[in-house]
């Protein structure tokens, strides 16, 4: 897994501080236990529901969500294996990972080798707790670290897991900032991962600090935040909202957004919508950033560029999931967050949304030849500062492709240069008179 430093790519003081406060909530989320359904996503949602105003949905088990069927409701009390001297082996209440996710009841005392079919470890890791689900094919189990297993001697262990399958609901949280138009920007992160911080309590933490944020930012485009259980949450989500998911121009899926790995742009199954393209453009500017294509296996992605949808939503994270030996695993703890490494993706996040937001195309007022910059003073407001943000290069890149046929975007792509310096130059040109938009 290849690492760089974020610490000060192009971020603000601003953003340090966002940084850190991500860090914290995603540290009120790690240890609440998650699972597709129950009340452990309940308290989630409420815990977000401190930053922003979230609208909580519940879907009656038993729901038909195109091919998929809501599942019953699953909520754990406790689960620990205890040994024949009153010694407790593993146990739920240090940690949530000890148990398979969606695990059935179960009570009994069972010798070691009828035990261990149930017990999952990483042989390779030895140390580290796997996470584990059983949703649709039931079963009961435990997980927890080889080392430990290795000390269990051949002896009878009674075993108890309290919890429950029940008839209930699925539940999903939404908020929607707004905008001067009902075309919507989607931003979804899945809900369902117990304590994984990077995978996904930092995906959480991060959009509701972002979503809090636009609240005082006037805006194009409606922004849609989905907090949903992986999978079924978004084909729940899309099965009650067909119609409204046409009106979805640009979407992004967030999961594993706080190492330190290079930051990774997954495209879209269209490949160059709109949303591919301000990726990859804010992303040329990112040290080690890397950008892959489509690929029918990861995250909810997948569903909202399933063939009946096609939607325009790629994949934004930082070490590709399934890669580095922390995923799905209790190394992925708190301390393998970094605030830096949080503001850093808050950063360009917010850099995305305003090649969003600020694209435009103008239209040259004075096309034939270039238009005389000294006399009009816009060489003595460069002034050689680099503090502006503007170059001579952005000016005359942006006056020669001013055609009325070249977005800003457009722009960024033929030159090489980043959409916010462009940005800026067509501001200042547009200013003394040089630029307009076309009719």
């Amino acid at each position: 897994m290849e690492h760089v430093d974020p610490a000060g790519v192009g971020s603000s003081p601003t953003a340090v501080g966002f940084g850190q406060e991500i860090y914290d909530l995603a540290g009120r989320l790690f240890p609440i236990c998650r699972s597709i359904t129950g009340d452990g996503v309940r308290e989630t949602l409420d815990v977000l529901s401190g930053h922003i105003d979230l609208q909580q949905h519940e879907v009656p088990t038993g729901t038909q969500v195109f091919d998929w069927t809501v599942p019953k409701e699953w909520n754990i009390r406790s689960a620990r294996i205890t040994a024949p001297d009153g010694r407790t082996v593993v146990d739920f209440a240090d940690s949530n990972l000890h148990v398979v996710n969606y695990s059935l009841p179960f009570k009994g005392i069972l010798p070691l080798n009828e035990l261990r079919p149930h017990i999952y470890t990483l042989p390779e890791q030895p140390e580290a707790i796997p996470y584990r689900t059983s949703y649709y094919s039931p079963t009961w189990g435990f997980c927890m670290a080889h080392n430990h297993l290795m000390e269990m001697s051949d002896e009878f262990y009674q075993v108890e897991i309290d919890a429950e399958l029940k008839e209930g609901s699925l539940t999903y949280g939404e908020y929607l900032h707004r905008g001067q138009t009902e075309r919507e920007f989607l931003l979804s992160a899945h809900i369902c991962h117990p304590s994984l911080a990077n995978d996904n309590c930092s995906g959480l933490a991060l959009l509701a600090i972002l979503a809090r944020t636009l609240r005082t930012r006037r805006t194009k485009y409606s922004y849609r935040f989905l907090f949903a259980p992986g999978t079924i949450g978004a084909l729940t989500w899309l099965s009650r909202n067909e119609t409204r998911a046409q009106l979805i121009d640009h979407g992004l899926v967030l999961s594993c957004v706080g190492d330190a790995g290079c930051v990774t742009y997954k495209r879209s199954r269209r490949g160059d919508a709109f949303i591919d393209r301000a990726m990859a453009n804010v992303l040329r500017h990112e040290p080690g950033a890397k950008l892959m294509d489509f690929s029918p296996y990861g995250y909810d992605e997948r569903q909202y560029c399933s063939p009946g949808f096609n939607l325009p939503v790629g994949m934004f994270q930082r070490s590709v999931h399934g890669t580095f030996p922390e995923y799905h695993t209790s190394a992925d703890n708190l301390d393998f967050l970094r605030p830096d490494c949080l503001q850093n993706s808050f950063r360009i996040l917010n850099d995305v949304i305003d090649v969003v937001e600020e694209d435009w195309t103008p239209l040259n007022l004075f096309p034939k030849g270039e238009p005389q910059l000294g006399r009009r003073g816009l060489y003595a407001a460069l002034g050689g500062h680099k503090s502006s943000g503007i170059t001579s290069m952005s000016l005359l890149w942006v006056l020669n492709l001013a055609d009325g046929q070249h977005s800003l975007l457009a722009m960024a792509e033929r030159s090489g240069l980043s959409f916010k310096e462009l940005a800026a130059a067509a501001t200042l040109l547009s200013e003394h008179g040089l630029l307009d938009a076309p009719l």
